[in-house]
């Protein structure tokens, strides 16, 4: 069937009118699924979001015309996505499914896009949210379910696999392995052994490392996180032991700041940057990770010299490594739409293990399902222990809260702050 793929930026109108956890090993067995409507149905559902194309979308829509060849995918891309979303909901042309994400649940700003929300943990939906993961499903007072997980997002490295071969290493999984393994690449000649984005704090290399070790010190104490989140002063104490594990991690001499500056952007300036080959470990998220395989042919030192690369965690706590589970992407279905019933049945059909992780595969990023097993990119991360497994949907920490730990982080690892001082003037570090 043909499907009309709009790729158009949205400019909204006067009129308001719109252009078209559990342990990761464990798995679920699903039945396959089965159509619930007419499969002969026409009609059209329009989904908006931000991204520029959406091919990985597209594929799941081939696979769902299959059962239903009438059914038309109209994807629209919104700019200013997320001040426009409500806009767009309230005008004439509003979409029967949309993108939105755990940060805009209580915030006033984001109202609309939660309130056009249909509620998805309904069991009449019949949608099999266990497939997910339970630590980043939205947790919200009211026990409603605005959005849905499709894809997910972490913190970790990419790692140079041909490199460690080379050189005899095996990839660490306790700091103390981190350390020597750094040691063992400079003495061979490996100037970086660990790099990563530096130039500011939202997702610089002392977030990616930093970051996780921060939330599993706190996980476990709901005093700490209720100080945290009132900005309260003294709670800058509870950033101590991550801030003085990132001093350390720089003083043994794994990370050099001055070289990692030099890497202009947190997305393809990192990739190209590993893709030169000499550098065994790059920090990043999972989004960057994303693009790895567009930039391929786009590497000169990397078509002439390909390797092997995986994404796992950074192994910065003396327990080993962590996973730190995010949502990255959601689905809301628009609770007015005029196709609710397909809207559904689509949802329904695509929240399975196998759709959502073929998804996320074509996408390049993690998938949200139990079974991490599908990707060898992000294999690793399903091989944590499930107590090594930190969630801040879980946690409870505020967004304002992590913003004092990512700036407090940036600014003692860049040499603007003492930790002594970073910690005293938490609430404040703008």
């Amino acid at each position: 069937m043909k499907k009309a793929i709009c790729l158009l930026l949205v400019v909204v109108m006067s009129l308001g009118l719109v252009a078209c956890g559990k342990k990761q090993e464990e798995t679920t067995t699903e039945e396959a699924f089965k159509p619930s409507m007419d499969t002969s149905t026409k009609c059209q559902i329009k989904i908006a979001g931000g991204y520029d194309n959406f091919e990985a979308l597209e594929t799941e829509f081939d696979h769902f015309n299959e059962l239903y060849p009438d059914v038309e995918l109209v994807y629209t891309k919104v700019d200013d996505y997320n001040n426009m979303i409500g806009t767009v909901l309230n005008g004439n042309d509003a979409p029967d499914i949309y993108f939105n994400f755990s940060w805009m649940y209580g915030r006033e700003p984001y109202k609309e896009s939660i309130d056009h929300a249909e509620n998805l943990a309904d069991p009449a939906l019949n949608l099999n949210l266990d497939c997910i993961r339970s630590n980043i499903i939205l947790n919200t007072s009211d026990g409603t379910l605005p959005m849905v997980p499709v894809f997910s997002n972490t913190y970790g490295m990419l790692v140079n696999n041909d490199l460690f071969e080379k050189e005899g290493l095996k990839v660490p999984t306790t700091y103390e392995e981190l350390v020597k393994v750094c040691d063992d690449f400079r003495e061979k000649g490996y100037a970086n052994p660990i790099m990563g984005y530096a130039q500011d704090e939202t997702t610089s290399i002392y977030t990616v490392i930093g970051y996780p070790y921060f939330c599993e010190t706190v996980a476990e104490d709901p005093e700490a996180v209720e100080k945290l989140n009132s900005l309260d002063a003294s709670a800058g104490e509870y950033m101590r032991p991550a801030l003085e594990r990132l001093t350390k991690l720089m003083s043994d001499g794994c990370v050099n700041h001055n070289d990692c500056v030099k890497i202009e952007d947190n997305y393809e300036a990192v990739i190209l940057r590993f893709f030169e080959g000499d550098v065994p470990m790059m920090t990043c998220s999972g989004d960057t990770v994303s693009g790895t395989k567009k930039r391929e042919s786009r590497s000169e030192e990397f078509i002439a010299n390909p390797f092997k690369y995986t994404f796992v965690p950074v192994p910065i706590s003396d327990k080993g490594t962590s996973f730190l589970d995010m949502s990255n992407l959601q689905f809301s279905v628009n609770k007015d739409s005029a196709n609710l019933d397909m809207a559904n049945e689509f949802m329904r059909f695509l929240i399975s293990s196998k759709e959502l992780s073929e998804m996320a595969q074509n996408k390049g990023l993690m998938s949200p399902t139990k079974d991490l097993s599908f990707n060898s990119t992000y294999a690793a991360f399903g091989n944590v222990p499930e107590s090594r497994i930190f969630s801040p949907e879980v946690i409870g920490l505020s967004d304002d809260a992590v913003n004092q730990y990512r700036r407090a982080a940036f600014y003692v690892c860049s040499g603007q702050m003492t930790v002594e001082d970073a910690i005293a003037k938490y609430g404040s570090l703008e």
